[in-house]
């Protein structure tokens, strides 16, 4: 099991993951959506109730299988839709600051 969570740590890109558990993939969906294929692959893995204990195999078929279904997700949907990262579940990635906020953070001018 330590030689399997080595070589997972040895991955740093999607791509890397992608290849490493042997998923076909179109590399336009992996540029728009690299990140949040991740961020919605370790969402998924820390949404297991458990995770297999020393069985290799039947760990790297869990995360074959989550891996696909995070890449999947992003085949048929946008990252705007899936809304994976903060930003894009804050109001459709808009951000409302009133005036009176933006005052308050200005320096306190001295009235001279």
């Amino acid at each position: 099991m330590q030689g399997f969570i080595k070589q997972l740590e040895s991955l740093s890109s999607a791509e890397d993951f992608l290849q490493f558990f042997r998923i076909s993939f179109d590399q336009k969906v992996v540029n728009v959506s690299r990140l949040h294929i991740l961020k919605r692959f370790f969402q998924y893995i820390r949404q297991q109730d458990a995770l297999p204990q020393d069985n290799e195999a039947a760990v790297f078929a869990l995360y074959h299988g989550l891996l696909l279904k995070a890449y999947n997700d992003f085949v048929i949907s946008t990252p705007a839709e899936e809304k994976v990262f903060k930003v894009f579940q804050d109001v459709n990635g808009r951000q409302h600051v009133s005036l009176d906020n933006l005052r308050a953070s200005l320096p306190a001018r001295d009235a001279a």
